[in-house]
């Protein structure tokens, strides 16, 4: 039996990845060091986003699945992690730049249920 999923709130969530992760930072934003709790929920959405986009870019899923997986990523940002979007965002260019794309893809496999549990988006 077929299920029938609402688009509206994956198609914000979305929209509200592409800006977070494209808008150019703000240099006035203030910095913040995230730590603990925050940093990991930092770790689980780069590790998220980042395996949606590699995975959807090797055709492994479709651009729904992918959706999906952003909007999560933007649901642990917002529901985890304090401070702006724009120091949210700086936050994220740097755990991105900090790992490879196979160690990130490694990070996902070990700790994707993981951070599920940990962060919930519900």
């Amino acid at each position: 039996m077929w299920r029938v999923i609402s688009l509206l709130p994956v198609t914000v969530c979305v929209l509200s990845t592409v800006a977070l992760l494209s808008t150019p930072s703000v240099a006035t934003a203030a910095q913040r060091v995230y730590e603990g709790r925050e940093a990991a929920a930092l770790r689980c959405a780069n590790t998220l986003a980042l395996t949606a986009v590699a995975l959807s870019a090797a055709e492994m899923i479709g651009e729904g699945e992918k959706n999906v997986m952003l909007g999560i990523t933007v649901r642990i940002l917002d529901r985890h992690v304090e401070g702006t979007w724009a120091q949210k965002r700086a936050a994220m260019e740097i755990m991105r730049d900090r790992r490879s794309v196979p160690d990130t893809l490694e990070d996902y496999r070990r700790i994707a249920e993981r951070c599920l549990v940990q962060f919930p988006i519900n």
